[in-house]
């Protein structure tokens, strides 16, 4: 299967999902998974969703400008790097973000995020 193509139905997934149910998630995770989210590192599927559901706002809506991606390693991982805009409700402007993914294979078929970088750009 093409990377352009599994990059892009992860990422529609992966924000579709962030902004309708995070907690809908958890099963993109596993327990060796790590996110770094704005410097501060947590590990495994349940204290990632953990964080992600405790941010401090309901709802929020990713706008994706680019969505970049490389095969990675024998094992059949596979690189992704998305840029966008971020909308609060009740904030007038959008906030920049850079996101990248780390995914690999599962023995179903599908993929997993081993690691996940988020950051906010500040101008």
């Amino acid at each position: 299967m093409d990377p352009d193509t599994v990059a892009r139905a992860f990422v529609d997934h992966y924000y579709s999902t962030f902004d309708t149910n995070r907690a809908g998630l958890a099963n993109l995770y596993q327990e060796a998974s790590m996110l770094s989210f704005e410097g501060v590192q947590i590990q495994g599927a349940q204290s990632i969703v953990g964080k992600l559901t405790s941010l401090p706002f309901q709802q929020c809506k990713h706008q994706i400008n680019t969505v970049d991606c490389q095969p990675s390693g024998p094992a059949g991982g596979m690189l992704v790097f998305v840029s966008g805009n971020l909308q609060l409700p009740g904030e007038q402007h959008a906030l920049k973000f850079s996101q990248m993914f780390h995914l690999m294979p599962t023995p179903q078929g599908s993929f997993y995020v081993l690691n996940d970088i988020f950051r906010l750009n500040y101008a």
